[in-house]
């Protein structure tokens, strides 16, 4: 009878082996293909490229599309992405690679190796520790001092000097709260740790071991690369071209670009405890402790996946799905968005680069593929993901015919326009200007020279504010007044960017 069972049991496996390995044949080498082309042109994506490692193995490696709009040339593996918060796996890695080997311990105070490091609390200053850079639990509100940063022509050190003037929105390791300029200090320690800057660590002690010949450290670089994907965005409907972001001086939380070729070398060493080509590139007891949870961000799940937990290890997100670990992340800049996940179980990682930031395609290509390899049933992410974008597309055609109708109504604000105009200060970012522009006002902002807000009365003190950078989004902003005369301008940005306003005060 036990013999019988064994046998039954023996076949079942094989049986569902069998089925597995069917349903990713089925969906990679049948369907993946028409999926991905029909995906690129519903969500107006020019390129992407893809990748799934399982076992050791690359299942899958592919470019699709083409590098920038308007041109013929093709993606191919080799071809380079700006992988964004990607990024903050190297570093997270790096200063765990630097713990196991005992140059630094991730429980040191960060004033042991930066001296000058400050933030808003006195206390915290001294109690903060590398592990609370790499983890987002300072207190601050997620993206908080974003706008500040990115994109600015702030250098490293004063990036550094406003983060500590920063006001964090809760208390100490309390909550969650995604901080990039935390991670552009957490990267500041290697340079003081090991002599030499954060781009030159990463490139020897990740790239070069690993064979990441094509990988850029940081962003300024992407332009002179031969085999490189072109920035776009959706505006006004339209798919356009833009500039790469220029993020160094925050190149530890976001600069790094990479192609799908380079990245599976980079995955294929995570899913095997640090080894790559029989090398021992990074210590296994590294890997690990950016795996090891540290903060709480929710509940999780998915569309399908009611999901238990969220957590935030190491430059690392932490869940599960069918009862399986998922270690992920996913990056955001200028012109792209991409996905990393790891399912070390399974021994399975899929990569998706693609080079606009105006799509939810490389999630849904994830879920497509992760359900695949698990021998799930066929979901139709990108339709569902593109269901619901329409319905937030429709959303903002409503807001934008409305703001349209209203600045076409010549509506008058309480005061007169030169009553608004003049020269501001925000107490964390530093001065702005606004001038009248005819029948509107204009703004521009001390530390993002390309950046202009068109501002256009709604009556009373609203104003509709148009920024000439789609990243930034359209908002409704208000003038507070007081005794007749303009008291200070409560500026916002798009969620993308930061959702903590700014408070311009009037200074003339």
């Amino acid at each position: 009878m036990k013999r019988a069972l064994l046998l039954l049991l023996l076949c079942l496996n094989a049986a569902f082996l069998k089925a597995q390995q069917a349903s990713r044949s089925h969906f990679l080498k049948d369907s993946l293909d028409a999926y991905v082309n029909k995906a690129l042109k519903d969500w107006q994506i020019p390129g992407a490229a893809v990748c799934v490692v399982k076992d050791g193995s690359i299942v899958l490696m592919k470019g699709y599309g083409i590098k920038e709009t308007g041109t013929k040339e093709s993606v191919d593996v080799n071809t380079l992405f700006m992988i964004g918060s990607n990024t903050k796996a190297f570093t997270a890695t790096a200063l765990a690679k630097l713990d196991a080997e005992g140059l630094l311990s991730l429980d040191d105070p960060v004033q042991k190796w930066l001296p000058d490091f400050t933030l808003y609390d006195p206390w915290v200053t001294k109690e903060a520790t590398i592990t609370d850079l790499l983890c987002h639990r300072l207190g601050f509100e997620t993206f908080q001092g974003d706008f500040m940063f990115f994109a600015s022509d702030l250098t490293v050190a004063e990036v550094r000097e406003k983060l500590g003037k920063l006001k964090p929105v809760y208390s100490f390791r309390s909550k969650w709260g995604y901080t990039n300029s935390a991670f552009l200090t957490a990267g500041e320690v290697i340079p003081k740790a090991t002599g030499v800057s954060w781009n030159r660590f990463i490139t020897d002690s990740i790239f070069k071991p690993l064979g990441m010949n094509h990988s850029l450290a940081l962003s300024a670089a992407i332009a002179g690369a031969a085999d490189k994907a072109s920035a776009h965005t959706i505006a006004e409907g339209r798919l356009i071209k833009i500039p790469y972001g220029k993020i160094d001086n925050l190149a530890p939380a976001g600069s790094i670009s990479s192609s799908v070729n380079d990245l599976s070398h980079w995955v294929l060493m995570l899913l095997n405890n640090g080894k790559y080509e029989g090398k021992q590139v990074i210590p296994s007891s590294a890997i690990k402790k950016t795996r090891m949870p540290q903060s709480i961000i929710g509940n999780g799940g998915t569309l399908f996946n009611r999901g238990h937990f969220l957590l935030y290890g190491l430059g690392w997100m932490l869940s599960e799905y069918e009862n399986r670990e998922i270690v992920a992340h996913t990056g955001g800049v200028n012109g792209f968005v991409t996905g990393i996940t790891l399912v070390p179980e399974e021994h399975l990682g899929i990569i998706v680069l693609t080079n606009t930031d105006a799509n939810a395609f490389y999630e849904a290509l994830k879920w497509e593929l992760l359900d695949a390899e698990l021998g799930l049933p066929y979901r139709g992410y990108s339709d569902l993901y593109f269901s619901k974008n329409k319905e937030q597309e429709a959303k903002q055609a409503v807001f934008d015919k409305k703001m349209a109708d209203s600045v076409a109504g010549n509506l008058q604000p309480a005061l007169e326009l030169k009553a608004y105009a003049g020269s501001y200060a925000d107490s964390n970012y530093g001065r702005a200007n606004i001038q009248i522009n005819g029948r509107h006002l204009s703004m521009t902002f001390e530390h993002h020279s390309r950046l202009k807000a068109d501002l256009y009365p709604l009556g009373g003190n609203r104003f509709y504010c148009n920024y000439n950078d789609p990243l930034y989004g359209k908002q409704v902003l208000e003038f507070t007044v007081q005794n007749g005369k303009v008291s200070y301008l409560k500026l916002y940005v798009a969620d993308f960017v930061e959702y903590t306003p700014y408070y311009f005060y009037k200074r003339d």
